[in-house]
Formats: structure tokens, C-alpha cells, sequence
């Protein structure tokens, strides 16, 4: 299977975007390099950046790999790529407003209306709630992949969309500050497009959809708490953003408005970017045995006395089951022609996708709709004849539950290993942030598959991360 090279194209010769690195890279000693790597691994754990890997019999969090040789993005790439990353953003949050309103597109039957109304991630209890500016996913992380295509081109698909609690810019902007430590001189010899403005931007897109009488809103981080794998995250872009990192039991309802306890006494809160799933935010709306939400946090939403990012219910549309649609969302409400292809997706709830997929299995990676983290999936090419047949077993029993796509010849980075520098597997994951206007940072999370072959770069089964380099010109 042929792979699309960022740095290198088939004849060997280095793309023009890298040229300039590349002469740097070849004139670097090798230990030096390796003593970089070893500074930067020191200096992330002194900082605590680590994620839990779940399924890890030691229950202790690991240091997120990182890799010293950036991905580096033409500024022509990067155009096109925004466009698209808008202009997708922009139809879903346009299909979530839609579905709890008028649901037009269910009527027009663009959308089967099971689909939507039977989905675990349907909240009902936001049906007819008018949000500021009919923002319901404040924050996506779209996760993009490239593959090559017949002509040798790479091509760009959107791998999933990320609308619930995406995570993994604080990576994003860690690794953009210790590639600046470790290789100031770098910085002076590419024009490369900063990161480090993300928290403002983030910031403002949140005060921007505040309750509309609130001139100067009040915004706070909810966290459910130390012991979640993104906590560090959490604490860091409160920090960042200069506002308060709270927990469910920092805040109180009364009167169908939001407070938070200080040491001056209750401060009203306004927006809460919240980093906790729909059914833990509140007893009295969801879970009944939450202790990581707010009771009575509903109400006070429902009456338009606080807004939430993400909103919730997001979580409809970045199902797996949804995702095949999410083109035709484009051209229903925008008018226009997807600019980012999606993945070719097989239903299995269909009996003629489940049917090719059962008979394709070995070549096909099969997918839970409701999964997350590179969890539940079976990719084909590197599964056992058991795993195969495990699946198939699931496959039959709950079709409605999986997608199946091709496996895709992901495209591939140089990554420092042990004997030298090898590629290695990548995705991208951007971070679209919607209030007033649709906005993103230029660049991204690059994830690394550090194992030679595979395609899995979930952190949370230990792939890595390296810096997203976008070129000004």
C-alpha cells in the first residue's frame, strides 16, 4: 500500500514546504538531537503534561510522547483546509439548531428522523431552547487525515467531528512552546503562523455567547475534578483564559440562575465551558447519581440565564452514525459543495452495507457509533482471524450499532525513533471555535501512530504528538 509522504514526495525528493528544514535537520548531530528529545521529555513531566491510557493495568498516567520534527503545512494547504473546516462547523451547528426546532431536514428526509430522534446523544430536554447566536458547538475538534489518490496527489478527508468535549489543544499550543525553547533559531528561518493566541480567541468566543443582557460576563471552567484524564487541559486553559477552574460543587442554582462560591461570597456565572459529559452535568436533569454536576444547572439554562459550550446535546451530531450525512448538511443548508470529503462509510444497519461489510471484514476498519478514543473498533488489516470473527459476531447481533470504512493509507511524517528517523502514521486535528463569527488558530494537533504499521494515534492508547508548523507564505 503506497502512503502519502508529507516530507517526501514518491521520487524521494523533499517537498518545497520542508526544504529549507530539511537542510537544517541534515546538519544537525544526531546526540544532540537525541539530547533535545531528552530535555523535552524532562521538562513535560516536570510540568505534569500527562493523559491516563486507559485499559493500562497500572492505573498510572504516562507522559504523552513527543516528536521533535514538526508537521509542517503549506500556507496554500492551510487556505483550503479553513475553508472547509468553516464551512463544515457552520452546517453542523445549523443541523443541531435545526433538529431541536423545526427539524427541517428531517421533514425534507435528508436526515432519517431515527437516526436523530432515536440517538443515545438526543437530548430532548433542549427542544425549542434558544441559544446566543444558535451556537450549540462552541469548540470542534475535527479530526483530518490525508491519503493518496490515483494521481499521487494527497487528498484531505475529515476522519470524525469532534462537537462534545474535544480535547488536546493544551498539546497543541505545550508543544508549540517547546519547539520555541528548544530551537529558538528555528522560528527566525520559517514564518510560521502562531498558536499561542488560542486562550484569547477562546475566550472571546465565550463571552460572545453570553446571556444577552450581560455586559461583562462572568466565564468559568467546570471540571469534573484532578482524577480525569484531561485535567490537566482543563487547569491549563483556565489559567491561560485568566478565569476560575471550578468543580460541580462550586457552584449552586437559586433562582434559575447560576452562582459560583468565592471567599467575597456568590458570583453570578454566566457562560461555563464545560468539560463534562451531558449526563453528569445535572442530578436533577440526568443522572440522578452525578456528584461531578450542578443540580438545577437545566433550569437555569432553559431559561436563558446561562449558556453552556458545548451545548448540550452536541453530541447528536458528531455520532458516527450521523457522519455520513454531514455532506448532504452542507448543501442543505449552505447551498454549497462539501470542500472536505468524507471517509466512504458503510451503515451496517443497512442490510446491503452489512452484508459487504461481513464479507469484507480483513480489509475494513469497523467502528461503534457511540465510541471514542480509538476504542470499540476492529481495523481489518492488522486484526487476528479470532478479532475477525469476534466482530463479526457483534456485527450480526447489533448492526445498527457500527460503521465500517476502507482503511486508509493514512499519511505519513519522519519521527525520531531509537535507530534514526522513520515515518510514521498522522492525523490532524484542528480546533474550530464558533461565536459571532466561525474562527481557528492556523494549525492544529498532529497525532503520531508511533508504532511501526500502525494507524492508531489515540493518545489515550499511546500515540504521540508532535508540532503543526502552518507557513505564513
Amino acid at each position: 500500500m503506497r502512503y502519502f509522504d508529507e516530507m517526501q514526495a514518491a521520487d524521494g525528493a523533499v517537498r518545497s514546504h520542508y526544504a529549507s528544514y530539511d537542510q537544517w535537520l541534515g546538519a544537525q548531530p544526531p546526540l544532540a538531537m537525541q539530547a533535545k528529545r531528552e530535555e523535552a521529555e524532562l521538562i513535560f513531566r516536570r510540568v505534569g503534561i500527562t493523559f491516563a491510557v486507559y485499559g493500562d493495568d497500572a492505573g498510572t498516567e504516562r507522559l504523552i510522547p513527543f516528536d521533535l520534527i514538526p508537521r509542517i503545512i503549506p500556507a496554500h494547504e492551510w487556505r483550503y483546509l479553513e475553508a472547509g473546516l468553516k464551512q463544515r462547523v457552520n452546517a453542523l451547528n445549523r443541523f443541531l439548531h435545526d433538529i431541536y426546532h423545526d427539524q427541517d431536514i428531517l421533514r425534507a428526509g435528508v436526515v432519517p428522523a431515527e437516526q436523530v430522534l432515536g440517538n443515545a446523544q438526543y437530548r430532548s430536554q433542549m427542544q425549542g431552547i434558544n441559544l446566543p447566536q444558535q451556537v450549540y458547538a462552541h469548540i470542534a475538534g475535527v479530526d483530518i487525515v490525508r491519503a493518496e489518490n490515483a494521481q499521487g496527489v494527497g487528498e484531505f478527508y475529515v476522519l470524525e467531528d469532534n462537537l462534545r468535549v474535544p480535547s488536546g489543544v493544551s498539546y497543541m499550543l505545550e508543544n508549540r512552546r517547546m519547539m520555541m525553547r528548544l530551537f529558538p533559531g528555528l522560528f527566525a528561518l520559517h514564518a510560521v503562523a502562531p498558536v499561542a493566541h488560542y486562550p484569547d480567541l477562546l475566550l472571546e468566543k465565550l463571552r460572545a455567547v453570553a446571556p444577552p443582557a450581560v455586559n461583562d460576563p462572568t466565564v468559568v471552567v467546570l471540571t469534573p475534578g484532578m482524577y480525569n484524564s484531561a485535567y490537566f487541559e482543563h487547569a491549563f486553559l483556565a489559567q491561560q483564559m485568566g478565569i476560575e477552574l471550578v468543580e460541580g460543587k462550586d457552584l449552586y442554582v437559586e433562582d434559575d440562575f447560576v452562582y459560583m462560591r468565592t471567599t467575597q461570597g456568590p458570583q453570578r456565572v454566566d457562560v461555563i465551558y464545560r468539560r463534562i459529559d451531558d449526563d453528569f452535568l445535572d442530578p436533577q436533569a440526568f443522572r440522578a447519581d452525578s456528584a461531578i454536576g450542578c443540580a438545577g444547572l437545566m433550569a437555569a439554562y432553559r431559561a436563558g440565564n446561562v449558556n453552556l459550550a458545548n451545548a448540550i446535546g452536541t453530541g447528536v451530531a458528531d455520532d458516527k452514525s450521523i457522519y455520513p450525512y454531514v455532506p448532504a448538511m452542507i448543501e442543505f443548508y449552505l447551498g454549497e459543495k462539501p470542500l472536505l470529503n468524507n471517509v466512504p462509510t458503510h451503515q451496517c444497519r443497512e442490510a446491503g452495507s452489512l452484508a459487504y461489510v461481513l464479507a469484507h471484514l480483513p480489509e475494513l476498519v469497523v467502528k461503534e457509533v457511540h465510541g471514542a478514543g480509538g476504542y470499540g473498533m476492529l481495523v481489518g488489516p492488522a486484526a487476528s482471524q479470532d478479532e475477525i470473527a469476534d466482530f463479526a459476531a457483534r456485527l450480526k447481533a447489533h448492526p445498527e450499532r457500527y460503521i465500517a470504512q476502507p482503511t486508509l493509507a493514512l499519511s505519513t511524517c519522519p519521527i525520531f525513533v531509537e535507530v534514526g528517523i522513520a515515518p510514521r502514521h498522522i492525523d490532524l486535528r484542528p480546533f474550530v471555535l464558533s461565536g459571532k463569527t466561525v474562527s481557528l488558530v492556523p494549525g492544529g494537533l498532529t497525532r503520531v501512530a508511533l508504532a511501526e504499521g500502525s494507524l492508531v494515534v489515540n493518545s489515550s492508547q499511546g500515540g504521540g504528538t508532535k508540532d503543526t508548523w502552518v507557513l505564513e507564505r
